[in-house]
């Protein structure tokens, strides 16, 4: 299973449908960058890469940033708003300006601890026993259903505190307009006035056909009369329990953390795809989706209890329900150990109405989508990862290698080596096992003896780690270092692979060791192994991937290094010659862009750069030939 896809922007969007939905841009290191929200969004969308287009200069750097973006399709613009808003909220993406607060949106509240419930227009969400609904987009359709709800089912709007205010008072204009029963003077019981609530908790619930309809058929009946200004009361009254019967789906503050999920399948083709909303809290923070390889004859319900048992095996958060698409069998069994790697009860549900079958309905649907979607795109990334891994192996006659580690040394000037390693598992980057070294045992730009360090320090604590996980009864997965590639891939040709080959016999490991060999203009031309250059098509998947992790170790490198030096934790070699302050050394460094170009100099030539004396420059001059 894998979420990773290569994505090409022209192409995808082309496949964005026509409908509502969140957009969500990352950039190139997968960082969610930008949420929005869209009536359509391949209207929307599109809009970003036009030309003509003008968002203003910060949605035009944002735009410059986006390697890829990913949606979900709603039913409605409202349930776009609020998911919209929960995505932001969870993510503070960097170009989303205004974060929204929920107090910003209305809510009807049904006020169920009371003992004569009142039906109220709120903003803010409390756990107070009471039942809520919303998030809704206008304050105004809200205050006209509350009123609608009110006068259908003949509730009470006063805050007295009943019944010790039983009589206390007058019965206010609503009795004596027939729009309450009279709580006040006691005429009404509680098991009358809870039925008359249970209506009001229906309606909002979504059982409004009826009452659409009554208002409908008195809203046909004065016009009829000519009673055209009751008729227009109707009309608005119906406009606006459409608006809020639209309520959203995503938000549901009754139930806290659940997992949404829906699946689509085509076993002719062999392929599936599941679709995770994550409801925290009662909202729902964003989504992820898997794509399965099948067979032909798996049934639909037995593809979803693999997924579930493959994905909650290794996922570290468990919530207390999880809502899916099908029925599957053993359904007990797999709740029982869900709930045994939980810690607590677990329950599988399988909606068949309300909320949480809309939701699975709307994961089934985004599942389907995606799925019919990105066929193509899911044959180009096998081709360029698993594809391109074949192509490497075959090209080295190492047909099962999979996981592969690149290694890269950064230094400027003199300034302390560092050491970097990147793993490439199937083809695909695998950050969290990405690990970072700082030379310790050499003094100097000295490449080749760094790599050695590196080289030892990484293999050493591996085979440590080893017998660790060993006596303690564990796998190497289970470690940092534990886990050895398949081939050690090296910056470079015969002499930074030679470095590799003598660590490696050192400490008696056999592993492939290959060289990305680069060309004068720094671009890589082909792979050296058994003390000879391969050449590699550079149209090819393989030489493509062999590039991306060349860039990725040197990247990483680049990077570790920089923000070492922006913390001061490392320093020039100019700082340990007696003379050499601040001011003097940025002038030497500001000269010579390496330190033999600077050991290429007379002390005449290093006396004459800015801020140095004859002692200073002969200090500097002695210090490099001696190093030399």
């Amino acid at each position: 299973m894998s979420s990773e896809q290569t994505f090409v922007i022209e192409e995808e969007l082309k496949k964005l449908p026509d409908k509502p939905g969140v957009y969500i841009m990352h950039d190139a290191s997968d960082e969610i960058i930008y949420v929005g929200k869209a009536k359509s969004l391949t209207k929307r969308v599109h809009q970003y890469f036009q030309a003509s287009h003008d968002e203003g200069i910060k949605k035009a750097q944002m735009v410059r940033r986006i390697e890829r973006f990913e949606f979900i399709v709603c039913d409605t613009e409202l349930e776009a708003l609020v998911l919209e808003n929960n995505l932001i909220k969870e993510n503070r993406p960097k170009y989303n300006t205004m974060l929204r607060d929920d107090k910003t949106y209305p809510y009807i509240k049904v006020t169920l601890k009371e003992t004569y419930p009142r039906v109220l227009f709120s903003r803010r969400v409390e756990k107070d026993g009471a039942k809520y609904f919303g998030p809704f987009p206008s304050a105004g359709a809200v205050h006209e259903t509350i009123d609608l709800v009110q006068k259908l089912f003949s509730l009470r709007t006063c805050n007295r505190k009943f019944p010790q205010d039983f009589g206390k008072e007058r019965p206010c204009l609503n009795y004596h307009m027939k729009q309450c029963k009279g709580v006040c003077n006691g005429e009404v019981g509680e098991e009358e006035y809870a039925a008359q609530i249970e209506g009001a908790l229906d309606f909002l619930n979504g059982s409004d056909k009826q009452v659409l309809r009554d208002l409908k058929a008195k809203m046909q009946s004065a016009a009829a009369d000519m009673e055209f200004e009751k008729a227009a009361g109707y009309r608005d009254l119906i406009a606006a329990v459409e608006v809020c019967m639209n309520r959203q789906k995503v938000t549901d503050f009754n139930n806290g953390d659940k997992d949404i999920i829906g699946l689509a399948a085509d076993t002719d083709s062999g392929e599936a795809l599941v679709q995770i909303f994550f409801i925290r809290g009662g909202k729902m923070i964003g989504r992820e989706h898997f794509f399965m390889n099948v067979r032909i004859e798996d049934a639909p319900a037995d593809i979803l209890a693999a997924f579930l048992q493959q994905y909650y095996g290794q996922s570290p958060l468990i919530p207390r329900e999880i809502y899916i698409s099908e029925e599957i069998a053993g359904e007990e069994m797999l709740a029982e150990w869900l709930t045994k790697r939980r810690g607590g009860k677990v329950f599988l549900h399988t909606p068949q109405r309300g909320d949480n079958n809309r939701l699975v309905a709307m994961a089934k649907k985004n599942a389907e989508m995606t799925l019919s979607q990105d066929r193509e795109r899911i044959r180009r990334e096998e081709g360029r990862t698993i594809g391109a891994m074949k192509e490497i192996g075959a090209l080295l006659k190492l047909p099962h290698i999979m996981r592969m580690e690149a290694y890269d040394i950064s230094n400027t000037n003199g300034f302390e080596s560092v050491g970097s390693m990147v793993v490439f598992d199937k083809g695909k980057p695998q950050r969290n096992a990405y690990r970072k070294f700082k030379i310790k045992t050499v003094t100097g730009p000295n490449d080749y003896a760094s790599m050695k360090e590196v080289l030892t320090r990484r293999f050493t604590h591996g085979m440590e780690e080893r017998e660790e996980l060993l006596e303690k009864g564990l796998s190497e997965e289970d470690g940092s270092f534990a886990r050895f590639p398949d081939i050690i891939m090296m910056d470079g040709g015969r002499g930074q692979v030679n470095i590799a080959l003598e660590v490696l016999h050192e400490l008696g490991l056999s592993i492939p060791v290959a060289g990305m060999v680069k060309d004068d203009h720094h671009r890589t031309r082909g792979l050296y192994y058994h003390n000879e250059e391969i050449p590699i098509d550079k149209h090819s998947e393989g030489f493509k991937l062999i590039t991306r992790l060349q860039d990725e170790a040197h990247r990483f490198a680049i990077t570790y290094h920089k923000s070492l030096r922006g913390k001061s934790q490392v320093h020039s070699f100019l700082d340990d010659i007696k003379g050499i302050g601040p001011a003097r050394r940025k002038a030497l460094m500001r000269t010579y862009d390496s330190m033999d170009a600077m050991r290429g100099a007379s002390v005449e030539e290093l006396a004459a750069v800015d801020a140095m004396s004859r002692e200073a420059a002969e200090a500097v001059w002695a210090y490099l030939h001696q190093e030399g």
